[in-house]
């Protein structure tokens, strides 16, 4: 059997496939039952800058603006006893999986400010966590605020938890950046250790009768795959951070697809979530019948083979593969 062994983090995993934040994690039981399943590493659930800043009633500026608004929203946020457990109970969570299980955990924080809410950063370290998650989830809406404001406040971000651990941190982003490579390598100077790609922003829906804004959940599909795929592979050997691939990920056909591109493990959610957490050894199974068939000794052999970094100039690369897309519809037309 091919060697299916991976780092991600400084971390030694046992194999690519990583479970994302998600529900799955907020029980010991449930952490446990993943790595029964053949899961090499687990972010946990994200506990979000509300919740710390709902519990200590320390509300700081949002931004350098809005802060205002940003209290509004917390009259807006679900009750936070029924959404998740608090801040203290996180921590012991994390302490007693660590306790139950052997392949790492890693932390999530979900937030964007820089307040004081970063010092839970530290207690997340010291709960026994191997790595930390910036799960970043922020929709501007202030027409006044820029694209460069924003950025330097992830930035800032980032380096305001690196200097409160020292285990290793990663940045989960979305792909809404006018020049993510740039803001990529940003990233990785202010301390990121690995960038996750991508974020996925639930969209809401509108309840035309009742008037109302509807959260809506939608799982991923395999066709989300593609545009962390795109990016993953322009970013590989081109940034000094380790690279996962979220979003998309439900076979080991995507599996192979993510490390070929350049990531170091593919982390899958909505696939565990519809259909049980059994199907992550169904995931492996299929990726190490796959590696035998095509004589792979090690998912290290893949990884990077497909991306941008041959490519003399990935720009013009993408323009030629748009041009080839485009035509191939020409010759669906029949006239």
């Amino acid at each position: 059997m091919a060697d299916l062994t991976t780092t991600y983090l400084g971390l030694k995993l046992k194999n690519p496939l990583v479970a994302s934040a998600s529900p799955l994690s907020k029980k010991v039981e449930g952490v446990q039952r993943l790595e029964e399943a053949g899961i090499s590493a687990v972010v946990m659930y994200s506990l979000f800058e509300e919740q710390i800043v709902h519990e200590s009633q320390a509300l700081d500026h949002y931004l350098t603006r809005g802060s205002e608004s940003f209290a509004e929203a917390l009259t807006y946020f679900p009750d936070l006893e029924r959404y998740n457990v608090g801040p203290e109970s996180y921590l012991e969570l994390i302490y007693r999986i660590k306790k139950a299980v052997r392949i790492p955990v890693i932390g999530s924080l979900n937030g964007i400010s820089t307040g004081g809410w970063i010092n839970y950063a530290k207690r997340i370290e010291e709960a026994g966590a191997d790595a930390l998650e910036l799960n970043i989830y922020y929709v501007p809406t202030d027409p006044k605020l820029t694209g460069q404001e924003l950025e330097q406040t992830y930035v800032q971000l980032v380096r305001d938890v690196r200097s409160q651990i020292s285990i290793p941190l990663a940045v989960k982003l979305s792909p809404y950046f006018s020049a993510l490579p740039n803001m990529a390598a940003q990233l990785a100077e202010a301390g990121a250790n690995g960038l996750v790609l991508f974020n996925r922003f639930y969209q809401p829906d509108l309840d035309i009768e009742s008037l109302e804004v509807v959260p809506n959940l939608v799982l991923s599909t395999s066709d989300e795959l593609r545009l962390p795929l795109r990016w993953v592979a322009i970013l590989y050997g081109r940034i000094k951070a380790d690279l996962a691939l979220s979003s998309g990920v439900h076979s080991a056909t995507d599996v192979v697809k993510a490390l070929m591109a350049g990531a170091n493990v593919a982390m899958t959610t909505s696939e565990l979530l519809a259909k049980g957490i059994g199907r992550a050894t169904e995931i492996l199974t299929d990726l190490n019948n796959w590696l035998d068939e095509f004589e792979y000794t090690s998912v290290q052999q893949m990884i990077g083979s497909m991306s941008h970094k041959a490519v003399g100039e990935p720009a013009a690369f993408e323009r030629a593969n748009y041009m080839k897309a485009l035509q191939s519809f020409d010759n669906r037309i029949h006239w």
